[in-house]
């Protein structure tokens, strides 16, 4: 009878480090599986090297699975597949770091291909409009799914964000509470490691919410236990990131656009849009909530794209 052996000291540390990123980061399933997979990889190179502890780890160790990643000829990796492969492992090894498991990190040299820069994928106004009438409509589902809808367009938060937001997050900086959304209203988000930012809700938004909050959301309340949240689903509960991609989706496929879209083209849109209008990218950085304006500047891109084609079209001596 063979003895059953349990986990290794590095399996160990690898189970720690998933379980900090999974309830102290509140990363989704899915994104924790992957850094177990990409991890599970980095173990087996190190026990094939000898190394059974974290603190036995060396940068040559590491070096040598960042060389087998680019190397390895019976699948070969894409630049982005070895670039989240080795930032899996560079966090686990900052993690290592932090708790005192190692003296240092030997990770912190190891760089990431650089990848190609790619465009956020924004569409045209006609088109979001397009989305946004197909959830016209006075039952229930229409009236909520036109609220979530105008409200990422408006406010071109994340989806994490929007569907976080409780009736609360509503705020209205010109009236008392409970006397109606005027010209005054903002939302409230809260973004990456919990940095608020107050970004203002337009006419069609605050319409979008109001006939929600008065028409639909008193009722779905009784359907389910008692919660803040703006966005309810049919049975009462928190509408979750996964029933808000399935709304988006259904609504593009009615409205019949004939493209693909997903919650971040909302955000897309909202950046691209203002930016075409002439909004000064230092005011869409903090509207998107991002760190730094190099992140917003790619939206520049995208409107000079625009402008470029636009260019070519029209001007008589362009080509």
């Amino acid at each position: 009878m063979v003895e059953a052996t349990g986990p290794t000291a590095l399996e160990r540390s690898v189970d720690q480090y998933l379980r900090h990123v999974a309830i102290e980061r509140g990363l989704a399933a899915n994104t924790v599986a992957a850094y177990r997979r990409d991890l599970t990889a980095y173990l087996d190179v190190l026990t094939s090297r000898g190394v059974h502890s974290a603190p036995a780890i060396a940068q040559a160790d590491v070096s040598a699975f960042a060389q087998q990643l680019r190397t390895r000829p019976d699948a070969p990796l894409r630049a982005s597949s070895m670039a989240r492969m080795l930032s899996s492992v560079r966090g686990f090894h900052r993690f290592l770091l932090d708790e005192g498991i190692v003296p240092e990190d030997v990770a912190h040299e190891i760089t990431p291909p650089k990848l190609a820069s790619r465009l956020p994928k924004a569409i045209t106004v006609e088109q979001i409009t397009a989305v946004l009438e197909a959830a016209a409509g006075d039952d229930l589902q229409s009236l909520r799914d036109r609220a979530l809808l105008e409200l990422l367009y408006a406010t071109g938060a994340r989806i994490s964000e929007a569907v976080d937001l409780n009736v609360d997050d509503v705020l209205n900086t010109e009236s008392d509470a409970g006397e109606g959304l005027r010209s005054g209203d903002v939302v409230r988000l809260f973004g990456k490691g919990g940095k608020e930012r107050i970004v203002p809700l337009g006419s069609y938004a605050r319409a979008a919410i109001d006939a929600y909050l008065v028409r639909a959301r008193p009722t779905l309340s009784l359907r389910g236990a008692a919660t803040p949240a703006l966005f309810l689903g049919m049975r009462g509960q928190r509408v979750s990131r996964q029933n808000a991609w399935l709304i988006i989706r259904a609504r593009a496929e009615k409205a019949g656009i004939g493209v693909e879209i997903s919650p971040h083209t909302f955000r897309h849109s909202f950046a691209t849009h203002l930016l075409a209008g002439g909004a000064d990218v230092r005011v869409v950085q903090e509207l998107l909530g991002h760190a730094s304006v190099a992140t917003t500047q790619i939206y520049t891109l995208v409107t000079a794209d625009t402008l470029r084609d636009m260019y070519t079209t029209a001007h008589p001596r362009a080509r």
